[in-house]
């Protein structure tokens, strides 16, 4: 069985149309490391030129719809429906040539993700989920894991950036996980990703501070949808509002949240 819905149909064809643009620019990376400009214009402009691509293509098939995207914020329309996007999700990879980033986009339907998509173009892997409808990865159904003790669980996060007010504490919680574990925390630089690995049962959990809702919303149904849960640190579901996300196989959640009070 495949995703097939209207909706999806949309999304899988704008993902597409842009990753050729963005395999494209890639490929561009290691010779712009020693150009004038400097890799950093480069990006920026490969973002945005994604992200028109993306935008270009939703509004064509749904123009009634808002949408919220990482560069240029909101366009507004009918707000019961809204596209939620990031173009390149995992810049500073794609800035240094690391093959490890994804074009994320969910839809938000009255308040709710009702169904998103996050496609790693190079290794050309599309994590698709639909409420209700379950969590596919290049069409096959995905779930996550089964591991129950977190010692021996692999686990993801990110951060904290530089300018973070919440440094010491995400150091904190750092430690604190790293302690718990036999296997060494994962930072793979693409929240997108980390969570669409949680949903395919790749890693356990993940957990991070500060992240913006683009950068999650695709993720959130992935994750439902393959049988994990979504909530804040302390096990409620206002991660959007606290900006803080713990996302696991479900079976761990428990253990998680012990640790990061």
């Amino acid at each position: 069985m495949k995703l097939s819905s209207a909706n999806i149909n949309v999304m899988v064809k704008a993902c597409r149309k842009a990753s050729k643009t963005l395999i494209r620019d890639f490929g561009e990376i290691e010779n712009l490391q020693v150009s004038i400009k400097g890799p950093g214009d480069f990006v920026t402009a490969s973002d945005k030129k994604v992200e028109k691509i993306l935008i270009d293509e939703l509004q064509k098939a749904r123009p009634n719809y808002s949408i919220l995207s990482e560069e240029i914020g909101k366009i507004n329309n009918d707000e019961s429906s809204k596209w939620i996007i990031d173009p390149i999700d995992g810049t500073a990879n794609f800035l240094h040539g690391i093959p490890h980033f994804a074009i994320s986009i969910g839809l938000e339907q009255d308040g709710e993700i009702i169904c998103g998509i996050i496609y790693d173009p190079i290794k050309d892997e599309m994590f698709i989920a639909e409420k209700g409808n379950g969590a596919y990865l290049n069409n096959q159904r995905i779930r996550v894991s089964s591991r129950s003790n977190l010692k021996n669980c692999i686990i993801f996060t990110g951060g904290p950036k530089k300018e973070s007010q919440n440094i010491e504490l995400s150091l904190k919680e750092y430690n604190n996980f790293s302690s718990k574990v036999l296997i060494p925390i994962r930072k793979l630089g693409s929240a997108a990703l980390d969570m669409a690995y949680v949903a395919a049962g790749r890693c356990d959990g993940f957990w991070q501070r500060n992240l913006n809702y683009w950068d999650i919303a695709a993720g959130i149904i992935l994750v439902k949808e393959s049988g994990g849960f979504v909530t804040d640190f302390r096990g409620e579901n206002k991660y959007i509002e606290n900006k803080t996300i713990l996302v696991t196989n479900s079976k761990i959640n428990n253990e998680m949240i012990e640790v990061l009070k």
